[in-house]
């Protein structure tokens, strides 16, 4: 679903990282598990969490001791498929009793696009006016964007860059993408 963008309008369209979370188990003990899980580490001092990360597909996640899990680094559904059945086939040889079939779902996804030309930031903060961008240039070189609808926070840098986050799925970020075109579009 995610791995192949067929439109050529978004061929700079390039996903950076896919956010997934949700449960696994209904509880899980940490220190057995970091101790039995290559790779998993736990410092409770640190990190109320273990750290588990997997090198194929490479995605580290976050695992708690309510079960619950994060996953990070995903670049695709199959890397999200493969790596959390990765994670439930080690909880369960580590004596883990998971659920039949996890709870997890994405929760962010983070792209990057290249418009393919300059942005005059200013320009864009003075014509649009508008209360959902916050540009500080002192502070950051970018644009913070906040689109509605679809609810996505795009990033833009002057040299044409775009950052997109917020998303659920790459359908949102094409909406909040084609949105953003014809906003700049208008000024441009």
């Amino acid at each position: 679903m995610y791995s192949a963008m067929d439109d050529k309008r978004y061929d700079s369209l390039k996903i950076e990282n896919i956010v997934a979370s949700g449960a696994i188990a209904d509880s899980i003990d940490l220190a057995d598990i970091a101790q039995k899980i290559d790779n998993c580490e736990l410092n409770t001092k640190r990190f109320p969490g273990a750290v588990f990360r997997m090198n194929n597909p490479k995605i580290a996640s976050l695992i708690f001791s309510s079960g619950k899990v994060v996953l990070t680094g995903i670049r695709d559904n199959k890397s999200l498929d493969a790596g959390l059945a990765f994670i439930v086939k080690s909880m369960q040889e580590a004596g883990v009793e998971t659920f039949e079939t996890p709870r997890v779902a994405i929760t962010n996804i983070v792209c990057s696009y290249d418009i393919g030309k300059y942005i005059n930031l200013n320009k864009v903060v003075i014509t649009l006016n508008l209360e959902n961008i916050e540009y500080e240039p002192e502070q950051f070189p970018g644009l913070v964007y906040r689109i509605r609808d679809p609810k996505i926070v795009a990033l833009l840098f002057s040299s044409g860059k775009i950052i997109l986050t917020g998303g659920k799925n790459l359908e949102d970020i094409r909406r909040g993408l084609d949105f953003l075109e014809q906003k700049l579009e208008s000024i441009m």
